[in-house]
């Protein structure tokens, strides 16, 4: 296990508001990786249950285990940013407080990360019913899976936000530290278009890693209809798109947001 002084490999990025039931879970599925060289950076974003002790307890009993406080504007991108901001390792991952990796994650993607060289990579993952209350470890495949394309270039992003960013892992040595951008929602996909945009290509694995929590209550996904109408602003306003390609990037978006919203 890695001493508090020893640069990890990979900080993991959790952002955390009112998730008392599911946050333990969340840090016990880090915890049980087959790769150890990690830090879990914990960051709450003014919970008011009791989330900020269940993380407080986990960080006492592993020195890997850090808890932050966003005492700026609230929000799940700035709360990822003070978690990015305060990174220590190479590598850069994303787990919401309410989602769980398998424990083969982060061994399965660092291999991904050497053998193809991309700066960013993603995968597969099981989506679970909101009141899941198993663990990662042990989790039976229930059939439910996104699946993700072995290779995505910017153009195919444009189509359809197909990284999950429970999945999403990035190389500092190439990116730097890149952090999601001051809009209101769907950060996580603004970011993965800036980073193809610049010319990187991301590489996927067709197998999933991690349990996506579907349909929570509060959840900022919960809403299909506010999250299109936050992937038109993206399509327009970020990525500035004339208005015929971003009407055929919209027209895509929905048909394929649709069909995984059936899985």
């Amino acid at each position: 296990m890695l001493s508090p002084e020893t640069p990890p490999l990979v900080s993991v990025i959790m952002p955390m508001h009112d998730a008392a039931a599911f946050v333990g879970a969340g840090i016990r599925s880090v915890q049980a990786q087959t790769v150890q060289e990690w830090e879990l950076l914990v960051v709450d974003d003014s919970s008011r249950d009791s989330s900020h002790a269940v993380a407080e307890r986990a960080a006492a009993a592993d020195p890997r285990v850090r808890v932050l406080r966003n005492d700026g504007p609230g929000g799940a991108g700035p709360t990822r940013n003070v978690g990015i901001g305060a990174a220590r390792g190479r590598y850069i991952a994303f787990l919401d407080s309410d989602d769980l990796w398998l424990p083969t994650k982060l061994e399965r993607q660092l291999a991904l990360l050497e053998v193809s060289g991309a700066p960013l990579v993603y995968s597969a993952y099981y989506k679970v019913d909101a009141d899941f209350s198993g663990e990662a470890v042990g989790f039976e495949p229930n059939g439910r899976v996104v699946r993700a394309p072995l290779r995505l270039e910017y153009r195919h992003l444009l189509r359809q936000d197909y990284i999950g960013f429970l999945t999403a892992v990035y190389d500092t040595r190439v990116l730097g530290k890149r952090l999601l951008p001051s809009i209101e929602r769907r950060q996580d996909y603004a970011l993965m278009l800036a980073i193809l945009r610049d010319g990187h290509v991301a590489r996927g694995l067709d197998e999933p890693l991690a349990l996506y929590r579907a349909g929570r209550t509060g959840s900022l996904s919960a809403n299909k209809l506010v999250a299109a109408r936050y992937n038109w602003h993206i399509y327009r306003h970020v990525e500035a798109l004339p208005l015929p390609r971003a009407l055929w990037a919209f027209g895509n978006y929905a048909v394929r947001a649709g069909l995984k919203y059936l899985i």
